[in-house]
This record gives structure tokens, sequence and C-alpha cells, in this order.
């Protein structure tokens, strides 16, 4: 077998496990989401987090306490997003809240929210994860 039939070979599983992904989002989408949250973690000393998914009543409660359940949840920002209930919490910590004020998290909520209903679930969470981390600024 040559190197270009394992590439192609290669590809074509890649093809096959991301057609049977779970969840809202395919295999580059969810590349670029964790290339965000992991550019955002690096640039900022935060520990950024996404939760996709419906969220309990009252929703709030429940985003932070989906936030709590975070490694280091002072420094830590939840993006907690339920497309099927048209809801969007941001949770911060301690430390992040001294960072990102609650302003520039209802900027960036509201930016997400044009790109969710323009049916852009994952471009908008990567343009709402860089505008938090810009917002954050460097540790």
């Amino acid at each position: 077998m040559t190197v270009g039939e394992q590439v192609h070979e290669q590809a074509s599983e890649s093809t096959r496990v991301s057609a049977t992904l779970p969840g809202p989002f395919g295999t580059r989408q969810l590349l670029r989401l964790d290339e965000a949250l992991r550019l955002a973690d690096e640039a900022t000393g935060l520990a950024f987090s996404i939760y996709v998914g419906d969220l309990a009543e009252p929703t709030r409660e429940y985003a932070v306490t989906l936030h709590r359940q975070l490694a280091d949840p002072d420094h830590a920002v939840l993006i907690a997003v339920s497309p099927n209930q048209r809801l969007l919490e941001i949770v911060t910590g301690a430390e992040a809240r001294s960072r990102i004020p609650d302003r520039d998290a209802k900027l960036a909520a509201l930016s997400m929210v044009a790109s969710f209903g323009g049916g852009d679930l994952a471009g908008g969470l990567v343009s709402g994860i860089d505008q938090l981390a810009s917002r954050a600024g460097k540790a």
C-alpha cells in the first residue's frame, strides 16, 4: 500500500466516523471549537468550557451547578447553550469575572445569539469564545 492509499483509507475512515458522531456538530466544527477553546485557555490562563444540551429549570442555577463541577471553577468560563430551549448562559468564576465584566459577557452573548439565529451554532460559539478571551486578556 502506498502513502497515498493510506491517506485515502484514513480519510474514508474519518468520514465514516464523523457521519456517526452524535450531537449538533460535525468533525470540522468540533475541531474549530477545540482550537478556539485551546487558544483561549492559553492566551488568558482561564479555562473555557462549552456545554450544549438541555438546561434543567431553573436554567441559570443549573448552569452555575455545571460550572461548579469544572476542575477550577474560580478560573473557569462556561458557555452553556440549549438550542432546543433557545437559551444561552455564560457563567464565570471569581477570577474570570474580575477580568470579564458582565457588560462584556453580554456583548459576547449578543454576538453568539445573532450567529445562532442564522443557523451557525459552532461559528457563534467560536466567535463568543474569542470575544470573551479578548476581554479577559493575559493572565
